[in-house]
Order: C-alpha cells, then structure tokens, then sequence
C-alpha cells in the first residue's frame, strides 16, 4: 500500500519505522530477529536506509596511493527484500542522488517496482567524508528535487517521500531558503514530508507553519529518535545539526549511570510523542538505529 494512501486512511496518528542495513557480514536472520520486538506493534511501514558506498586511499608498495571504493553495509534493495519476506508490512527503500547515475537511479526503481515496492524517500544523501559541499556524481543529480522529477515522471505511480530539517539544512544560509528548497520537492511530485530528528517539538510547530504559510500543503510526519547513551550529547548534534534542549541535557548531566541516561531519554521521547499526537499529526517516524528496546518503550507508552 502506498504511503499516502495509509496516511490519508488513517483515523488517529500510527507509528512508522526505519533501520540501517546492517554492515557487510551480518546476516538476516539476525537483522529480521532485531527488529523482530518491534513488529508486534504491526507498523504501518518500515523505511530503510541508503548509504553511499565510501573511498579509501589504499597505499602502493611504491609509496603511491590508489582509491578504493568499499560498500560497507548491505544494500537497502536486499533488505527490504528480507523484511518483505519475513513480515507482511509495507516498505520504504531510501534512494539517494549521492554516489549514483541517473542510469544507475533508473535501474534501482525499475528493481525496486519488479519487486512490488511502490514507495520510496528520495534524498540527496550526504557528502563523502572530508567534502565541504556535495558533489554529484557526473551523470547524477545535484538535488533531491530533481531525483523527485525524474521518478515521478518514468514512474508516475510511485509514491516519492522527502527529507526535511525543522532546525535548518546545516548548508542552508537560513530557513527560508530551506523551506523553498523543500518547496522544489514537493511541486516537483513529492507525496509526503518526513523531518529529521529533534528533541524540541517547537522547532516541528515552528516548522510546519512556516511550510503550510509558504504553500507546503502535503502531509509533514515529525521523525524522532529515543536519546540512549550520554555520548549522543555530542554526537547528535555534530552529525545532524540539531539542538538538544537544556532541559534535556541539564538531567542527562545529572544521571548517576548508564541505565538512568537511556530512561531519561526514553521518557522525554514518551512525552514528545504524547504531544505530537495531541496536535493531531499524521504519523509519528522512529528512528531506531535497528535498536529496538527504547522503541519497543515508546510504542507501548503512545501507540
């Protein structure tokens, strides 16, 4: 079932997932046993994510350098194939402009509709590391919204889901300009919003008025992550760009260990979520990093 469809079904806000692939070496059956605790709760949809293969400079006995391009995770292709196997759920593959053809790009959705899948969240995807601005691959797209046109034009009955940032795209000189971005992608033919992570449900209130005043009219799902471990303090922030709030990182700080830092950011999880579900969203995305303990918590407290 396509993604807009179950939102547009929906009587009350429903629960989506996504997970990572696992690296390279670890095999389904423990993959589909991870998430095995979170299908009890019978999700609307899980996304999969998409990672660009990586580069490494491998030396030469000369002294000399050659690149190597190593894919360190298996693909989302093949895991959404175990999860379709496994469970009788939908899924979202990611499909990113990062690293890809447009060739290549065409291929995957052609792969991707033989095997019955008809949603997709098409992203740009990140820089390679060490970049300070994304470069596409030539033959490749430059932005999400063209890889929008593209699918919505060979395949005009896929479902296209896009990223968004409540706090800002890191690259993006201020929110207005993020906003027109995203903009791009939906008249290009995107179906639906799904935003990264926040721990602040001003920033998603803030956010979704100002895409509805600049004519953003397609439905906007809040992505949240259960804070677990006192490092992602430093992480969170540096990888994606996102504020953690005071009040959060005042009792994380305070925390004698590291069972009461996961219970802190499991709760504080709890209450966004009651709140987003009081303000009438249509769906709440979990992010669970294929962690399912602190998500199995969430769902059991809100859903």
């Amino acid at each position: 079932m396509k993604v807009i469809d179950i939102i547009r079904s929906s009587k009350k806000t429903f629960a989506s997932l996504e997970i990572v692939p696992p690296l390279r070496g670890i095999g389904s059956e423990e993959l589909l046993d991870s998430i095995s605790p979170l299908m009890e709760f019978d999700p609307k949809y899980i996304n999969v994510t998409c990672h660009r293969d990586e580069v490494e400079f491998i030396p030469n006995p000369d002294g000399t350098y050659r690149k190597q391009t190593i894919r360190k995770r298996v693909s989302e292709v093949a895991v959404a194939a175990a999860i379709m196997k496994r469970y009788n759920v939908d899924v979202v593959p990611h499909v990113i402009c990062a690293g890809a053809t447009a060739d290549g790009i065409q291929s995957e959705i052609e792969s991707l509709r033989y095997m019955g899948i008809d949603n997709i969240l098409a992203l740009r995807g990140d820089c390679l590391t060490g970049e300070k601005r994304f470069t596409p691959t030539p033959g490749g797209y430059s932005y999400a919204s063209e890889l929008v046109e593209a699918v919505r034009r060979s395949e005009p009955g896929m479902c296209i889901g896009v990223g968004a940032y409540p706090e800002k795209h890191f690259e993006a000189p201020n929110i207005e300009t993020d906003i027109e971005m995203l903009k791009k992608k939906v008249d290009a033919g995107a179906d639906y919003i799904i935003t990264q992570m926040f721990f602040d449900n001003r920033f998603f209130y803030e956010f979704e008025s100002r895409c509805r005043e600049a004519g953003i009219n397609v439905p906007i799902i809040p992505g949240i992550k259960p804070l677990s471990t006192a490092r992602q303090i430093a992480l969170l922030p540096e990888a994606f760009s996102i504020d953690i709030p005071i009040g959060l990182s005042s009792q994380l700080a305070e925390a004698q260990d590291a069972e009461e830092v996961y219970h802190i950011g499991t709760d504080w999880c709890i209450a966004q979520c009651r709140d987003l579900i009081a303000h009438g969203v249509p769906a709440i995305h979990l992010y669970t990093m294929t962690k399912s303990r602190n998500v199995v918590e969430v769902l059991k407290a809100c859903f």
